[in-house]
């Protein structure tokens, strides 16, 4: 069989830990607090830039300028819970050269004015080019709506246009409906009528399809297993435009938690020669599509169908890969935590 063929790390977002102050119902990562630490180490993390440096490309506006799926961003779990480290690597990234660097936040951190501008500054000066701030409803469940106006309005006033709000929508409708402090998701959705966001992007993989259909959201429509197996896979899986590695050196597909091509270290071999399917079967049904042959191989390991269904082609995936990950040993299947910390099916 021929090898399957690893994406080029061009735009990579860097998981420094997969703790977070935040237990968010749609977490693709299926990150929070009950998480340990484990930063990435020192070691790894000069080690895993140098290798990155050479692949990543700029923003389309330039090596200081940033986009959402270009250059590297630093993340988590919650960067900022790790201050320190998050400004090791933004020093150490600069250094190597690598461009359009910039950190995801949920502005957890923002509660006064001094803290937020000291800190975005000094990061500035290590090298950061911008800052994206997570808004949505799932996030305002954690955080005071007022700390995020707080990074929104600091992050544009020290990195002007390259301070991006992700989701502006949501941003705008916090402030129409005049949100004040943190809000209960099943509050905001009652409040909008069952719709928990209309013209937003959102993933139903990670923690998101077990959790979110408890809530009274409407337009939810879970499906039988065939009914995805010829769908595509959205984003596409195998990509260069954005991957991810975590602090424990997997190199992750896109926004494939719980998946890895295989270790960062590894990398120069991983883009020339590619992985072996025969040593990574999971993987490999994956990249060839054949979500058919993943739902016979789970059944194998004795998979029963979820009752209602799956609301997305990711959460298909995700539940055969958990039930194949409590029941085999796969060595695509890491980290072992990301599968310990989803709810119960």
């Amino acid at each position: 069989m021929t090898n399957i063929s690893v994406p080029t790390p061009k735009s990579v977002g860097l998981i420094l830990s997969y703790r977070c102050t935040a237990k968010c119902a749609h977490c693709m990562y299926a990150c929070g607090p009950e998480w340990e630490e484990d930063l990435i180490p020192s070691e790894r993390l000069q080690d895993t830039l140098t290798k990155l440096s050479q692949y990543i490309v700029p923003s389309p506006n330039g090596p200081d300028s940033i986009g959402l799926n270009h250059g590297l961003h630093l993340t988590g779990g919650e960067p900022f819970l790790h201050y320190d480290k998050l400004l090791e690597s933004t020093r150490l990234a600069d250094e190597l050269g690598i461009p359009s660097i910039f950190v995801e936040t949920n502005s957890f951190w923002c509660s006064d004015e001094e803290t937020t501008q000291a800190k975005l500054r000094e990061l500035r000066q290590a090298g950061l080019s911008g800052i994206m701030i997570s808004v949505n409803p799932f996030y305002l469940e954690y955080v005071p709506f007022e700390n995020t106006k707080r990074a929104v309005n600091v992050g544009r006033e020290v990195f002007g246009k390259d301070a991006i709000v992700y989701q502006s929508e949501y941003m705008r409708k916090f402030e129409r409906i005049g949100v004040k402090g943190t809000l209960d998701l099943n509050a905001y959705i009652d409040r909008q009528g069952g719709d928990i966001g209309s013209n937003v992007e959102f993933f139903f993989s990670g923690r998101a399809p077990y959790v979110v259909p408890e809530y009274d959201i409407s337009g939810l429509n879970p499906r039988p297993p065939d009914w995805w197996f010829d769908r595509p896979c959205r984003p596409p899986f195998r990509r260069e435009w954005h991957n991810h590695v975590d602090n424990y050196g997997n190199y992750i597909p896109g926004y494939c938690g719980g998946l890895s091509f295989g270790r960062i270290e590894n990398l120069e071999a991983l883009l020339s020669k590619g992985v072996d399917p025969e040593r990574v079967p999971i993987l490999s049904l994956i990249a060839e599509d054949n979500f058919a042959g993943l739902y016979d191989l789970a059944r194998e390991y004795g998979y029963g169908e979820a009752d209602p269904g799956y609301y997305s082609k990711c959460h298909l995936c995700l539940d055969l890969r958990r039930h194949l990950h409590e029941h085999g040993n796969f060595a695509e299947l890491k980290p072992d935590e990301f599968y310990h910390q989803l709810p119960e099916g």
